[in-house]
Formats: structure tokens, sequence, C-alpha cells
């Protein structure tokens, strides 16, 4: 079976093709293949295509390969750079990487809203620029404590919720923000705060409690956004389009905010409105951002994110949180995105569970194959 990579997603996971017969070509440069170059691959006749976040897998490119692609497996949770609209109406299998990037993720916006509380940034910055003159208690500047603090957490899917629990061992407040309410994880978080009061850990009894997106955003001090991205007119918006996140924070609800609390977006890039956040920062409505993830990705050099005036309080990261060793390139599809990616398309190829794709793992659109 031919198989095409448009990216070395970790070369230990693609041997176990090359080990297992496959014949696989993988596109050896770091940037993506132009889309004629995928779409000439896709029409060629493979059987299985891998893919990354910034590939354009759209309707045409997967008209190309029907009759005989099998499989398209995004080395990636989020599958919003594929039409799953068409593959599935194609019969293509769509299969992604969720649950192995969690970790990585959550902890990943945790020091990020570190980074940002304690302005790490500008401290390196100040002694590599040979500025830090002497010690002084309050000058040139502070930072805010995180411990005790509240934290809203919109989105309360795998890694919105990893990253609620490690908030905890900072003694932080937390706002749940979701489409769901959680109660059964709300109480037992509560039940982990209340555990650290009673033996000592924390001085102070920490609290959780459900929130609205407006109720989260204007009590707390930090706001970390852990939504899929979901487009109007997307089968995922719903038939009112309520559950739409494109833009959820945009220039109303970031004035929702309060002026001192601080921003942090792991999600995707058009979940926030980035005009709008550059407003508000620059407006003071906001404390400070920080984001790994923007509306084009590689971030451009003429972005307007980019701005001097906004550096001091605004860290931008190359869409990273769920870059480690383990999570990137482990073979093992229990820890790394490359293993998962890897057993999703030969669950497929190779007619795993019995050849039933609804029952196999991974799939992100399921629900075609399942009447």
């Amino acid at each position: 079976m031919k198989v095409f990579a448009t990216a070395d997603i970790g070369p230990a996971a693609l041997d176990l093709l090359r080990q297992a017969g496959y014949e696989l070509e993988v596109y050896p440069g770091p940037e993506a293949p132009p889309y004629e170059l995928l779409l000439a691959q896709t029409a060629s006749g493979i059987d299985g295509l891998i893919t990354t976040l910034r590939d354009c897998v759209d309707a045409g490119l997967l008209a190309a390969g029907h009759g005989r692609l099998r499989v398209v497996a995004q080395d990636a949770v989020g599958v919003d750079n594929i039409d799953l609209a068409a593959a599935s109406r194609l019969g293509i299998p769509v299969t992604h990487t969720p649950g192995v990037l969690t970790q990585a993720t959550a902890e990943f916006a945790l020091f990020m809203l570190g980074a940002l509380a304690r302005r790490l940034w500008a401290s390196e910055n100040l002694v590599r620029e040979r500025q830090w003159g002497a010690w002084h208690p309050a000058l040139p500047f502070l930072g805010s404590e995180v411990t005790g603090k509240t934290v809203a957490v919109v989105g309360l899917g795998r890694i919105g919720r990893a990253f609620a629990q490690k908030c905890v061992g900072l003694d932080m407040n937390l706002l749940a923000c979701g489409r769901s309410p959680q109660p059964e994880w709300i109480a037992a978080v509560q039940r982990e705060m209340d555990l650290r009061h009673e033996l000592g850990f924390s001085r102070h009894r920490a609290r959780i409690q459900a929130a609205s997106l407006r109720e989260a955003l204007g009590a707390a001090d930090f706001v970390s956004l852990h939504v899929p991205l979901i487009r109007p007119g997307d089968p995922a918006a719903g038939a009112d389009g309520a559950d739409v996140t494109y833009h959820l924070l945009n220039r109303q609800t970031l004035a929702w905010m309060r002026p001192t609390a601080y921003l942090i977006n792991t999600a995707r890039g058009p979940v926030l409105d980035e005009a709008a956040l550059i407003e508000a920062l620059r407006q003071n409505q906001l404390a400070g951002a920080a984001l790994d993830v923007y509306a084009t990705e590689p971030l451009p050099g003429d972005s307007p994110l980019r701005a001097e005036d906004l550096a001091g309080r605004l860290r931008l990261y190359h869409h990273f949180a769920s870059g480690t060793v383990e999570t990137r390139l482990s073979p093992d599809p229990e820890q790394g995105m490359a293993g998962r990616c890897v057993a999703g398309l030969r669950n497929v190829l190779e007619g795993r569970y019995a050849g039933r794709l609804a029952q196999m793992p991974w799939l992100a659109n399921r629900s075609a194959f399942q009447k």
C-alpha cells in the first residue's frame, strides 16, 4: 500500500510503516508541500495520506483521490484544515490524535500564564540588554502573584480539564465555562481543593464553580481558552449557531474582562479576534496576553501582533504547546502523536477492528460510518 506523508512526523513511527511493507514517501522539506504537489500525489493512487495542520485538505483534493484514497491520517487533534463533510460524503475516514497531547498542552498553557504574570520575558530582556542597574524592591517593575487568584477555563474538554487540575496545585480559584456543565468533575475538583486545605497544603480554601462566558470573563484574573474551532455553518455549530467559537473572544467579549486580567490562547487562532485583542491591549482593557496559535500560521512578518508597543505585554509562541519529544515523536500510540497517527492509519488500511470503521478509535468523522 502507498502512503504519502506531508512531513516527517517522527522517524520511529514512520519506520513502523516501512517495516510493515508500506511504500512510503515523505515530503522532505520543513515547509508544507505545495497544494499542487499534494493534489498530484492524491490523484496518483495513494492509499493513505498523512497530514498536518498546515495542509489544505479540501473537497477538490479529496475528490482527486476518490476511489483509491482510503484514509487521511492527521498528525494533530484539530482537523479544521480538512473538509470533513466532503470526506464523509466520499466515504473517506479521517483519523486524528486526541488524548496524547493533553498534558503537554495543558502544562504549556500554565507556563504561559506564569510567564505573563511574573513578566519573565521582561526580566530576561532587562538582563540581556544590560539595563539591570541595581536591585530595588519595586523598580523597574513588578509581576502579579498567581497563587490564590481566579482563572477562567473556557472549554472543558480533555485539555481544559487537565489545565484546570494543574491550577489546583497553585491554589487558584476556578471558573469552569463550557457547553457541558461537567457537574461530577467540578465536584471532584472541589473535593481535591477541600482536601488540600484540610491537610494544610493551602492557607485558604479554593473554590470551583460553573460560569457563563460573561460571568467567567468578568470575574477572572486569568482566562485560558481551550475550545475547538467551530465556524458559522459548520455541522458542529448547531442549528442555531449557538456552539460557534469563531471569534468567541471579540471586541464585545474582551470588554467584559478586567483591565488587570491576562488572556492565554492555546486553542486555535481564529477563536480570538486578533484585531480586537490589539485594540484592547492598546486601550488598557486587559493587562496582557500570550498566544501560541494564530489566524494565519506561521505568523506573518507584517502581523500587527508584532508591533513594538505591544511587546511588553504580548507573548508570542510558535504553536509549541504540544512541542515535547514525547508528545510529538513517540511511536507509542498511547504516548505520541506520531504513534497515534500511524496507528490510526493502519487501523483503516489493515482492516483492524474487523474492518468496522465506527468501532475504530481516533476517527474524526465517525458519525459518517455509523449507519
